[in-house]
C-alpha cells in the first residue's frame, strides 16, 4: 500500500467526527449501498456474519426512532442489528455476550469510515430504547438493535474532542497504572 493511500486512511480516521446537523440534501441510495457494504465487509467471530441493516427514510419513523432530535432530520437511518441466533449457534453465550458486540462494532466503525470518505455526516447511537425500536422496527425476538446511525450531508464539522494523551494510555510489557493516575491527577486542581 503506498504511502499516500496511507495517508488518506490515516487522515479520515483522524478526521472522522459525530455528526448531528445535516442540511436538507438527500443521500443517493448508491452512497447508502456502498456505506452498508462496508459494514458488510467487516470481520466477524468464526464468519457467522450475524450483523444485518435496517434502512429507514420514513419521516415518521425517523421521528420516533430516537429521542434525540436531529437523527430525525437525517436523510436517512440505518439501524445495525444482529441475528442472536448465528452468533450464539457456534458460540454459546459468549457468542451473545461479546462477539455480537465486537461484530457489530466492526461493523459499524466500518460504515463510519467510509461514509466519511464519501462526504457524508454520521452519528453512531447507542442510546436508544431497546424495546421500542424492536416494536418500532418489527423485529423479532433473536434480531438485536445494536446502534442507530443517522446519516446525511453535514451542516458543519464539529471540533475534534479532548483525547487523553496517547502516551498515558499505551503501556509497555504490563499495565502501568500510574501513567493514567498522574494525568487525571493533573486535570484536578
Amino acid at each position: 500500500m503506498g504511502k499516500e493511500i496511507t495517508d488518506q486512511i490515516y487522515k479520515t480516521i483522524k478526521e472522522r467526527r459525530s455528526i448531528r446537523s445535516f442540511t436538507t440534501q438527500k443521500v443517493p441510495d448508491e452512497i447508502v449501498q456502498k456505506i452498508i457494504e462496508a459494514g458488510w465487509l467487516a470481520p466477524s467471530a468464526g464468519n457467522r456474519q450475524p450483523v444485518e441493516y435496517i434502512i429507514i427514510k420514513d419521516e415518521a419513523v425517523k421521528q420516533k426512532i430516537s429521542v434525540q432530535k436531529f437523527v430525525g432530520t437525517s436523510s436517512v437511518v440505518v439501524v445495525v442489528a444482529v441475528n442472536k441466533d448465528r452468533a450464539t449457534e457456534r458460540y454459546g453465550e459468549r457468542g451473545e455476550k461479546m462477539y455480537i458486540y465486537h461484530d457489530s462494532g466492526a461493523a459499524i466503525q466500518n460504515m463510519l469510515l467510509m461514509a466519511k470518505t464519501l462526504d457524508i455526516g454520521t452519528c453512531w447511537i447507542g442510546a436508544f430504547n431497546d424495546e421500542r425500536v424492536s416494536k418500532l422496527l418489527k423485529l423479532p425476538d433473536n434480531i438485536i438493535p445494536m446502534a442507530i446511525i443517522p446519516m446525511g450531508y453535514p451542516e458543519s464539522e464539529p471540533s475534534p474532542p479532548r483525547k487523553i494523551p496517547l502516551e498515558k494510555i499505551v503501556h509497555s510489557e504490563q499495565y502501568e497504572p500510574q501513567k493514567i493516575k498522574e494525568y487525571l491527577m493533573s486535570l484536578v486542581d
